[in-house]
């Protein structure tokens, strides 16, 4: 039994998690190579071994002449005379097999046959290791800063690193050395110097995977996100639905005293999350997703993918957010274009009098919003007032709206009266 071949295999597969077979496979080539370069050809070299106790065996087969004078390859020919030193039943023409000595092999050869396991270990290595973190793409895994690269950033993931891209940064954000931090994969790639990871700060994906970890009712699929909404560093509102009634969708992902909300919070620097009932009327889901702005009306057209809001005079700059910001990712949430104007903007402007839907039948609801503005663990109640027309609900994709935005930034139409919109 080789006993020091089979313990350092054993620690390869330990530590590598490199199989065995592909093990003996490449002790076995590098045998087949060491001959090659040492008798100048291997096409009738055999190598087995013995995957229990790892003895192995290497011969040569060569076919039994006559007389020396008759062999005209010595590698792959040998004289009677001397087969009969190996074998006394050896004939003229037959096949004999004699062992090759590798410690009588040259200091090239063995240094080849070495490269040859070395670079196998290698190989097996990085396909270990890509298996390994392609099961991880589009999913969040910790990693350890190492150095900023120019305006990039080395993270290292355990056995592999990644790398953080400006584009991918949050901005404003800034990581020392040895600081551990939650990353989103966004792709693994299989290259020749081993796999390169792409990870991203600011996918909305990430806030979805923070959430599935942090909140066991996500988890377990009691709760679902429906849609999510991000600007990076600022913002982000999630549109929550309970597949169980006696479940609150948005209470369990807040936690108590904002317990497992804060510690989604922490991890993204103090960036903002609103969390909001899901609707399947597309009138009650508007009005949730603009929040915590009181609505008025929702006028929403499923056809169009538009939806036109009023909102009381006072709330108007709450409802279009600083820079237009929670009218943008009310938007993108919901999928629909919408067109915020005060009742006062309202009474004479075409689509948002009720007079224009006295035709259409009204849906009536009041809905029970929370929002979360993170940081502090305090979260509001608020009873929203009744939506005037909600319209038929034909599905929705969640998609962004991907309307053309006015200078403020707000997803709907640009204000006449010069309201202060911050």
């Amino acid at each position: 039994m080789n006993k020091e071949l089979m313990e350092a295999l054993d620690t390869l597969e330990k530590e590598k998690e490199i199989s065995k077979e592909t093990l003996f496979e490449a002790i076995e080539n590098s045998l087949l190579t060491a001959c090659k370069n040492h008798f100048g050809k291997a096409d009738n070299v055999k190598v087995e071994i013995d995957r229990e106790t790892c003895d192995f065996l290497c011969y040569m087969e060569k076919e039994v002449v006559e007389t020396r004078e008759d062999v005209e390859d010595s590698v792959l020919q040998i004289a009677l005379e001397d087969a009969r030193e190996l074998s006394q039943k050896a004939q003229v023409g037959d096949i004999l097999n004699v062992e090759v000595k590798s410690r009588e092999f040259g200091r090239i050869a063995t240094q080849n046959a070495k490269n040859v396991i070395l670079q196998k270990i290698r190989e097996e290595e990085r396909s270990v290791i890509y298996n390994q973190y392609f099961e991880k793409e589009k999913d969040v895994v910790t990693g350890v800063v190492q150095r900023y690269i120019g305006r990039n950033i080395s993270i290292n993931l355990g056995k592999a690193d990644a790398m953080l891209t400006e584009s991918e940064q949050v901005r404003g954000e800034v990581f020392m050395p040895t600081e551990r931090i939650k990353v989103y994969v966004l792709e693994v790639k299989n290259t020749p110097k081993g796999p390169r990871i792409n990870v991203s700060r600011t996918h909305p994906e990430l806030v979805k995977r923070l959430f599935e970890s942090e909140v066991t009712e996500i988890k377990d699929g009691t709760v679902e996100i429906m849609s999510i909404a991000r600007e990076a560093g600022s913002r982000t509102k999630l549109a929550v639905w309970s597949h169980n009634p006696n479940v609150d969708a948005v209470g369990a992902c807040v936690g108590l005293n904002g317990a497992r909300v804060n510690a989604i919070v922490e991890e993204l620097r103090g960036e903002k999350i609103d969390i909001v009932n899901w609707d399947e009327n597309p009138g009650n889901l508007i009005q949730n997703a603009l929040s915590p702005a009181k609505i008025v009306a929702v006028f929403a057209d499923p056809d169009e993918k538009t939806a036109k809001v009023v909102v009381p005079d006072y709330q108007l700059s709450l409802a279009i957010g600083k820079e237009g910001q929670n009218a943008r990712l009310a938007a993108r949430l919901t999928g629909y274009k919408i067109d915020i104007k005060s009742e006062t903007q309202a009474k004479d402007a075409p689509g948002f009098r009720y007079e224009d839907y006295m035709d259409d039948e009204y849906d009536e609801d009041e809905d029970y919003i929370e929002e979360y503005e993170g940081g502090d663990g305090e979260y509001a109640e608020e009873e929203e007032s009744d939506i005037g027309f909600a319209g038929e609900y034909e599905g929705e994709d969640g998609e962004p709206a991907g309307e053309d935005e006015n200078e403020t930034g707000y997803a709907g139409e640009p204000e006449e009266d010069g309201v202060n919109q911050e």
